[in-house]
């Protein structure tokens, strides 16, 4: 009776890490202090110049991830750009990725202002996508929980804009 309780228990264990978060197809990796919690089995930049470096050298689009740790904004975007699935494979398979709690010196990353959550995307011969915007006139690069399905289309674009231009 033990064996049979405790054969029924290691089946639910397996099972429910299965339908878990998404895993990279080179396997689990080591959580990094990088992310912040955006994505732990994400590679991060470290830096933007470090970033524009990989983007350049792999070709493939960053995307630039502004917030701030005590923002209720940011937090709540956090926890489902995090728990997605779908966006933290496009991120980890496509994607040159790097999140900040301040300013840069480029102020391309910054077209209509400084405020958080904003995210920006650059292209590998390190042009802002500017044209790539979420669906605030007075934000126009901010995105909240709602608008997870816009971001994915916007992710698509910059992946697409990427493949015509080259």
């Amino acid at each position: 009776m033990i064996k049979a309780g405790l054969s029924v228990l290691l089946v639910l264990v397996v099972m429910s890490s299965a339908f878990g978060k998404y895993i990279p197809k080179s396997g689990k990796r080591i959580p990094q202090t990088l992310s912040r919690g955006w994505g732990d089995q994400l590679i991060w930049a470290q830096t933007y110049e470090e970033a524009l470096y990989w983007a350049r050298s792999r070709n493939k689009p960053l995307m630039v991830l502004f917030h701030l740790e005590n923002c209720p904004h940011s937090h709540d975007l956090k926890k489902v750009l995090s728990e997605d699935n779908g966006i933290q494979k496009m991120l980890d398979e496509d994607f040159i990725v790097l999140n900040l709690m301040y300013e840069t010196t480029d102020k391309h990353l910054s077209p209509d202002g400084q405020y958080v959550p904003r995210i920006i995307f650059v292209d590998p011969a390190m042009t802002v996508r500017a044209d790539i915007v979420g669906r605030y006139s007075n934000r126009m690069y901010a995105y909240e929980p709602a608008d997870i399905k816009l971001l994915k289309s916007n992710m698509e674009k910059a992946k697409k804009l990427l493949k015509s231009e080259l």
